[in-house]
């Protein structure tokens, strides 16, 4: 049976025309099906201007929506005809195999909690996002859901991602850093030194910590950090990004002879701009809820929906939740903090 995906339609910057144009993509050439939600004669109007499997895509209607800037917790209590409310909603009831939004990140994440629960075993579920590097995609967790934690959750982030990279990117046995302002393991507040002792005493491939400057480096696979942290740099390296294509441009345009250097390079400019483009990851998954999940960035195009997608197709394929329990099942976590606590690591 073919997996099909609900997609909140009138979430993200660029408009519902933007995310249909993306699930008309994801259903060409495979075997996905895709059910939009959202206004329904909009979303009829923008399907007329594409060609694609009549029966793969579904339109239902949803009279509301969270807005960006509205409180998640009462946008999902007061707006029970939201899409995100609804796309989760068919997803509890099977209709639907994953979730995936452009809109409100903490309304999608409030409502995947409220409509599935939690993993056993995971008390606190955190968005994931993944960074090309020198080597091969990185996975950082959390990047924004939870800005205040203790060590059993920077621990559960850990197995998370590392669960998430083993089947997605085929890493066997990830390597996990957690984020620090030194790799020594007496380095870091206090949660950093807790959470440091924590994962020493764990089974986990645990390489001790890494420091800003390594994300990119491609020699862990996973980087552990609060959501506080990791928003900061989330948005730091969407902003740097940013900003050096910009002044590179800015320096190509001061010359004829920078111009015609482009021309000679351009595929190299291309390319490069692709490797490191959001866009090719599509979003960041929800890890942690008893389902699956993807937020996508406010700006996502068709081709990062069309990627997240199929992001959210291979987490259900690849069985991904299995794997965050079989994984914390490998480690007792109450025996660990138990015993981090009894050598005074976690005092």
């Amino acid at each position: 049976m073919a997996l099909r995906i609900a997609l909140d339609a009138m979430g993200g910057d660029k408009g519902p025309e933007e995310m249909v144009a993306g699930a008309v993509l994801a259903v060409r050439g495979t075997g996905l099906s895709v059910t939009l939600l959202g206004d329904e004669a909009r979303l009829r109007a923008a399907l007329a201007a594409h060609v694609f499997p009549a029966d793969r895509i579904e339109v239902v209607h949803a009279s509301q929506v969270v807005a960006m800037d509205e409180s998640p917790f009462d946008g999902i209590r007061k707006k029970k005809d939201a899409t995100i409310v609804r796309a989760f909603a068919l997803h509890r009831e099977g209709k639907v195999d994953a979730v995936v939004s452009a809109g409100n990140s903490g309304a999608t994440m409030a409502a995947a909690i409220k409509y599935l629960g939690r993993l056993d075993g995971i008390s606190r579920p955190g968005i994931a996002g993944i960074y090309p590097t020198l080597k091969g995609p990185v996975v950082m967790m959390d990047v924004g859901a939870n800005v205040d934690c203790r060590p059993r959750h920077l621990y559960e982030f850990g197995i998370m991602a590392a669960a998430f990279s083993r089947e997605l990117f085929g890493v066997e046995r990830p390597r996990i850093g957690l984020l620090s302002i030194g790799e020594e393991g007496g380095k870091g507040n206090i949660l950093v030194k807790k959470s440091h002792d924590l994962f020493l005493k764990s089974s986990l491939n645990y390489i001790g910590n890494v420091e800003g400057r390594d994300t990119f480096q491609g020699d862990v696979d996973v980087i552990v950090c609060d959501g506080f942290v990791g928003n900061v740099c989330l948005k730091l390296s969407e902003g740097l990004a940013e900003a050096v294509f910009s002044m590179l441009g800015d320096e190509i345009r001061k010359s004829v002879k920078a111009k015609f250097g482009y021309l000679l390079a351009k595929d190299a400019f291309a390319a490069f701009r692709k490797r490191v483009d959001y866009a090719e990851y599509g979003g960041a998954p929800l890890l942690g809820i008893k389902g699956t999940g993807i937020v996508c960035h406010g700006r996502s195009n068709a081709v990062a929906i069309k990627n997240a997608i199929r992001v959210a197709s291979e987490m259900v394929s690849h069985r991904v939740n299995d794997h965050i329990v079989e994984l914390l099942a490998a480690d007792n976590l109450d025996d660990l903090l138990a015993e981090a606590e009894s050598s005074g690591a976690l005092q």
